[in-house]
């Protein structure tokens, strides 16, 4: 929660863009959602996935990196060249 100035954090703007998705859906049910790609690849929603992958102990994805390889790359450059790939 944000505390006078304090800014939220990554999780809880994905958490707040999640209860904003599902609050559509559920008030209207014929709501068509045709333009979620560009959530998939915000910054915040990007590291909340990755931290839930990592302490999930994700294995390596197709590209066969590892959390420690990304970790030694760096993880926010590895997270902005995905978010450009995407």
């Amino acid at each position: 929660m944000t505390i006078g100035s304090q800014k939220p954090t990554n999780s809880e703007r994905v958490q707040k863009l999640q209860a904003a998705l599902r609050a559509k859906a559920k008030d209207e049910l014929r709501f068509r959602f045709y333009a979620l790609f560009d959530k998939i690849y915000r910054a915040d929603v990007l590291a909340v996935a990755y931290e839930r992958c990592r302490k999930n102990a994700g294995k390596p994805g197709v590209d066969g990196q590892s959390f420690e390889q990304i970790a030694e790359y760096g993880v926010e450059k590895w997270l902005g060249e995905l978010a450009e790939e995407l």
